[in-house]
């Protein structure tokens, strides 16, 4: 079962850094401790920016979506996993599938749970300002501002969560041959 366990996490793994950005700009972003201070006029327009964005309402809509779609992107790289691992015989694979469908469920909820905690938005928001602070003058923060309260700013944030969904569900379809394919090839040279 802890097999198990580890290919589900590892599955959920896959899907979260499908769900992110890169992991190239990922690793070019300072730890908060690094992080300069943000000067106080610039967090108050990343503040403002963010109210004009509704961005925790759009954040939240995205972690709905994300947790719709886990379910099957999850199942699909730890299948992927457990059937294309030459070490295992017919009944080993069949048992490994089954314990798959038995833990997926908890999986599921582990991280609707998580993704559903309102602290997490929160915590999000506040990680947000630095960000915004480094890309974007207070005059560019407040010209975005000004964009997302016109009717196109409003439709681009009203459909953000829709296209970032739809988005993860074609990056997965895109990725998860690849990774059976990967995944086929690591076990080949562990033989």
């Amino acid at each position: 079962m802890k097999k198990i366990a580890a290919v589900l996490l590892l599955s959920v793994a896959a899907v979260a850094s499908t769900a992110s950005s890169s992991a190239l700009a990922q690793a070019a972003v300072p730890a908060p401790a690094a992080q300069a201070a943000v000067d106080p006029a610039a967090a108050a327009a990343v503040r403002e920016l963010l109210v004009a964005m509704d961005y925790r309402n759009v954040v939240s809509a995205s972690f709905r979506q994300m947790t719709a779609a886990m379910p099957a992107m999850i199942k699909s790289g730890a299948e992927g996993a457990v059937r294309n691992d030459p070490k295992l015989s017919d009944a080993e694979r069949t048992k490994k599938l089954a314990e798959l469908e038995q833990g997926l469920p908890k999986v599921v909820d582990a991280i609707g749970r998580m993704y559903a905690d309102p602290a997490l938005v929160d915590e999000m928001l506040e990680a947000m300002v630095p960000i915004y602070a480094r890309h974007y003058t207070v005059d560019e923060m407040r010209q975005l501002a000004t964009f997302y309260k016109t009717p196109v700013g409003v439709k681009s944030l009203r459909l953000m969560p829709q296209l970032m969904g739809e988005g993860m569900q074609v990056g997965q379809q895109i990725i998860t041959p690849r990774m059976n394919k990967l995944m086929q090839e690591l076990n080949q040279k562990q033989k």
